[in-house]
């Protein structure tokens, strides 16, 4: 019988029994305030003067009125290399213990981004609200018992000037709790290898030793790991290693285009739980089971504000023009698509964090990511956003009955016309004539802007499969395999030529 299991549960389903109805519009206004009264003081602060914006009527309209837009270049020559300087009390008081190096989907570390206490305290505790909500999903009590394993970059980080630098999902594993490291795999010293294949091998090795319950981690990198586990251990699938997994926790891009082949490694199915953790903070996490949305954390070290994802105010390099309006959680609508702006603990300002998202409930601040403003389709007029280009990627693993894990495309000239080159990582045997033709007709049928731009300058959509290693092996090519690196889904022609270049060179 679990007994500590069945103890951890009932005081989770205590908890939540006794929880108060969160009011995130309330939980915003606070949080705001908090930020403004902590760093009013800092060199940001004063510039800005906090101190006024805390006394206006309207803080949020007075906030939004007196900060421009920050993406991470302008904030980082204005402000934050300052703190490489050696100055203090820049954009938040002191100066930050961490660094986290994003490299998103460059395949290059080229952000260094602050992560202050203040931050590890929010992105723990918002972890802490994510179990507390694993009441909702009546988890048996046995599973509180099992093991955790989280698939991140490495824990070891570099000492740099005073502070540790490494991408967000190694500081955020080196600062787990005490209480927690009885659950966590692959351990302190597996997690503190740097070598991506060293990691995994090792992981593989020791796999048969765990009893793990839940699985947390990017969903490219962790089904590459499950697949070597498989195979090292010649079984049939993930179940016959890990009999109790019943959770994963998925993060850092949209699950649906893994979905088909995710399962495919499993025995039977598993709850699906989507996070969403940037290096910049903890913004949401699911809920509740009858949703694949996310729930804002509304109440942590993070102020969000929302700008409608209009063309007229994207920059070609994916800024916001300095007239794009800005709305408060107080303000939004349903199904529309906006631009995820904001402010947190860790000296972020009215901040460009790249992404779109659109609210699927207001009331619970629930959300969906919808793609990238650097990789929003618009050449020609197409309007296509990651979201849209995820349904076709979706609609194509349907009707062809293929797994189609990767992708990226380009809007590339040939000859003088416009096509949407696609390239899709598939093992399966597929046609490319026919599967060019399906994406067409069904962005033609999702998407009135495709359909108009394909009646004029866009003359066609192209389709090439290749194995899915080769996007693994493209996010590796500069040793960043396994961290938080993510997939281009649409490039510029000049990387996509790189890109084309690669293929062909590793065929």
């Amino acid at each position: 019988m679990p007994i500590i299991g069945n103890i951890i549960k009932g005081f989770i389903d205590v908890r939540d029994k006794l929880a108060t109805e969160k009011d995130p519009i309330a939980e915003q206004r606070d949080v705001l305030k908090r930020l403004l009264k902590t760093a009013k003081n800092t060199a940001f602060g004063e510039h800005y003067d906090f101190a006024a914006i805390l006394e206006s009527k309207n803080r949020s309209e007075a906030f939004a009125e007196a900060i421009p837009y920050h993406d991470y270049n302008k904030i980082d020559e204005e402000w934050w290399q300052k703190l490489h300087e050696g100055e203090e009390d820049v954009t938040w008081p002191g100066v930050p213990d961490y660094f986290a190096l994003s490299s998103g989907t460059t395949g290059k570390t080229s952000k260094r981004i602050p992560v202050t206490e203040e931050m590890v305290t929010a992105i723990r505790d918002a972890g802490i609200q994510q179990v507390y909500a694993l009441s909702n999903f009546e988890m048996p009590p046995d599973f509180f018992e099992k093991g955790i394993l989280m698939l991140g970059s490495s824990t070891d980080l570099e000492e740099v000037g005073g502070h540790k630098e490494g991408e967000i999902s190694g500081i955020s594993a080196s600062n787990i709790p005490n209480w927690f490291r009885g659950y966590y795999k692959p351990g302190e010293d597996i997690s503190a290898m740097d070598d991506w294949d060293e990691k995994v091998r090792k992981i593989a090795e020791q796999a048969p030793e765990w009893d793990i319950g839940g699985l947390s981690g990017i969903p490219s990198w962790m089904e590459l790991m499950l697949q070597e586990v498989i195979a090292y251990n010649k079984v049939d699938h993930i179940h016959e290693i890990w009999p109790n997994l019943q959770v994963y926790t998925s993060g850092g891009v949209a699950f649906g285009p893994y979905e088909k082949s995710f399962n495919a490694l499993l025995g039977r199915p598993i709850t699906i739980i989507d996070t969403y953790l940037a290096s910049e903070g903890f913004i949401a996490f699911q809920a509740r089971p009858d949703t694949d949305a996310m729930q804002l954390v509304t109440d942590g070290g993070i102020y969000f504000e929302f700008v409608p994802f209009d063309p007229d105010y994207i920059e070609q390099d994916g800024s916001l023009s300095e007239g794009a309006p800005s709305l408060t959680l107080s303000e939004v609508e349903l199904d529309q698509d906006y631009v995820l702006i904001i402010s947190t603990v860790s000296g972020s300002w009215r901040y460009l964090i790249g992404d779109t998202i659109a609210f699927t409930d207001i009331e619970r601040a629930e959300i969906k990511i919808t793609g990238r403003t650097k990789f929003f389709l618009n050449t020609v007029g197409s309007q296509l956003s990651v979201n849209k280009l995820n349904d076709a990627v979706q609609h194509l693993q349907n009707e062809f009955s293929i797994k189609i894990p990767e992708y990226t495309l380009c809007a590339k000239r040939i000859d003088e016309e416009f096509y949407h080159c696609w390239y899709l990582g598939t093992e399966d045997d597929a046609d490319d004539a026919k599967l060019a033709d399906a994406l067409d007709a069904y962005l033609k049928g999702a998407n009135k802007n495709y359909k108009v731009a394909r009646s004029k300058a866009l003359e066609g959509v192209k389709v090439t499969t290749v194995n899915p290693k080769a996007f693994s092996d493209w996010n590796g090519r500069n040793k960043k395999k396994g961290g938080q690196v993510k997939m281009e889904r649409v490039m510029g022609e000049d990387k996509f030529k790189e890109w084309e270049e690669f293929v062909r060179s590793s065929e």
